[in-house]
């Protein structure tokens, strides 16, 4: 029998916990918990290697009982809505990744990663149960048409959306269509007394997974990456040459967050900073045929220079294999805290009817050996319930809670050493703010009370904002304890009791976000993540490291 070539193996971020995705029901938990891939000659009806009498008994019985419960059970039943529901929990027993998407979520789920899509163009968020615009998405037909921040949409093509309870799913479906239709918005805005109905016609609107790039000091450049997109590579060498002609010298790379993507723009991403031919990442699977070894093979763009790479646990995939690769090699300083630990790889696997199979073929291993995938030993409920154990026993906020087995010792390219057992635990560890674990912050997030006061307060002073430039705002705003108080007051109405004392606990973190959220509505991301700064420990320690050249693990290492 000839052995089918390796097929390119794709690599997920993590999914929304499989009990979550029961309780909503959702495509929109699959569109931001899942990534597209591409499969080239699959079969999924390749009889079994090992047990193929096993697999055809298996097939025949399944396909005998569901036949008896159609034609002979007491109620009228949906076979295929039972029939995916029975692989989905067949599935759960293989591990928590091998996931089956149903052909009317298959196209939700790939959403995810286009790198554009049809619609308005417009940030949107839903604050008691009203759908306001936070901002029109730059050259979309949104702010083409004159949407502004703070605008309420109270219906679409004569639908009304505002009160109904509407989902944010619902919601970009209404708004999403194909290129050149046309769509109706009814708006209230704040200065107007009466609702106005603005027409769009839908058009092409990018989906940037570079979320910000700009210059934190003369030399040191910042790259925040939300995910591996199909754009990603080509946003971020966009994004790097022009930092490289400002002047920057040292790089932040910010991963934090990032869920994964495809794979092959992340070891483009890692290429571009690694040089020579090195190893980037490993598979490895059943027997040989999904193998794989990705080298590092073109001239990089930054492969000398302080890079620092900033990760936490809600990084994961192939966010791991980059911080993974750049860490075992000695070229960047990797920040924060432990990544989440998802390095299974999934074949998508399309099925007749438009549904997808992605099947755990292989694990990702870095290039000292590693295997990124954290243990799921102790079944499904146990896995899921990993980052929250990890609050409990206090890893997020101590890092001597952090215990490895001698086992789980490796060495980089230059001898430092590295841990596996799951995830990639940072060079720097870097505590979380325990201020936004309290009872109130969380609340009051929860909520969405901090963006709708800061969307309030944008409207209410727009002139006085746009009077200022950017570094004007930075340097002189400030979010007064009466403001603080109103929000309190605020919140007091939507249910949440006054608590001076929490309120004080957390405060400057408030002060933070609402000072960023309004620069986000009058001036855009770049003001936005500038603002956050202030706050950002991890990225106050990526700083120090690069003033005082830990950055470049390498080049301190040749200095001892």
């Amino acid at each position: 029998m000839a052995v089918k070539p390796p097929l390119q193996p794709v690599l997920f971020p993590e999914p929304e916990p499989r009990s979550a995705r029961r309780r909503a029901r959702q495509p929109w938990l699959l569109a931001l918990a899942l990534v597209c891939g591409v499969l080239i000659g699959a079969n999924p009806f390749r009889p079994s290697d090992q047990n193929p009498d096993g697999t055809a008994r298996g097939y025949l019985k399944f396909k005998e009982i569901l036949s008896y419960v159609d034609r002979d059970y007491v109620d009228s039943v949906d076979a295929e809505a039972l029939s995916d529901y029975a692989i989905a929990r067949m599935l759960e027993r293989l591990d928590p990744h091998s996931v089956f998407i149903p052909a009317k979520q298959q196209q939700a789920a790939s959403a995810f990663l286009q790198s554009d899509f049809d619609g308005v163009g417009v940030e949107f968020n839903i604050f008691h149960d009203t759908v306001t615009v936070v901002a029109p998405l730059s050259g979309g037909p949104a702010e083409q048409s004159g949407l502004q921040a703070g605008d309420r949409i109270l219906a679409v093509n004569g639908e009304r959306v505002s009160g109904v309870q509407i989902s944010t799913d619902q919601m970009f479906q209404k708004l999403r269509g194909p290129r050149g239709s046309k769509v109706v918005l009814q708006l209230r805005r704040h200065t107007v007394s009466k609702p106005m109905n603005v027409a769009l016609v839908r058009n092409r609107i990018p989906n940037n997974s570079v979320d910000v790039a700009y210059l934190l000091d003369p030399t040191t450049g910042y790259i925040k990456i939300s995910r591996f997109a199909s754009g990603t590579y080509d946003e971020f060498k966009q994004a790097l040459g022009d930092l490289r002609r400002q002047g920057m010298t040292g790089l932040v790379l910010d991963l934090r967050g990032n869920p994964g993507g495809y794979l092959d723009r992340a070891t483009k991403l890692a290429d571009e900073f690694i040089g020579g031919t090195r190893k980037i990442v490993y598979t490895d699977g059943k027997g040989d045929q999904y193998d794989t070894q990705t080298y590092s093979r073109v001239l990089g763009e930054f492969e000398e220079g302080p890079l620092v790479v900033l990760v936490d646990e809600g990084s994961a995939s192939a966010a791991e294999v980059v911080a993974g690769a750049l860490q075992d090699h000695d070229r960047a300083l990797v920040v924060g805290r432990r990544t989440f630990g998802k390095g299974l790889v999934q074949q998508p696997i399309a099925l007749n009817d438009g549904s997808e199979l992605r099947l755990t073929i292989a694990r990702y291993y870095t290039p000292s050996g590693r295997s990124i995938q954290k243990s799921y030993s102790h079944g499904l409920a146990a896995y899921e319930q990993d980052l929250q154990n990890r609050l409990r026993h206090g890893e997020l906020f101590h890092a001597d809670s952090i215990h490895f087995a001698d086992s789980l010792r490796y060495k980089t390219v230059h001898g430092r050493t590295v841990y596996g057992g799951g995830g990639i635990m940072p060079d720097l560890f870097v505590p979380r703010d325990t201020t936004a674990f309290s009872a109130y912050y969380t609340r009051l997030q929860s909520h969405n009370l901090v963006r709708e006061f800061a969307l309030n307060y944008f409207q209410g002073h727009k002139a006085e904002l746009e009077a200022l430039r950017p570094e004007q705002y930075l340097a002189t705003f400030r979010i007064s304890d009466a403001q603080l108080q109103e929000l309190a007051e605020v919140a007091a109405k939507d249910g949440m009791p006054a608590n001076p004392i929490h309120l004080k606990r957390c405060a400057e973190l408030l002060r933070n976000q609402l000072k960023a959220y309004i620069a986000r509505s009058a001036y855009g991301k770049p003001a936005y993540y500038a603002t956050l700064r202030e706050q950002d420990a991890e990225l106050k320690q990526a700083v120090q490291a690069m003033a005082d050249g830990s950055a470049n693990p390498m080049q301190k290492l040749s200095m001892k």
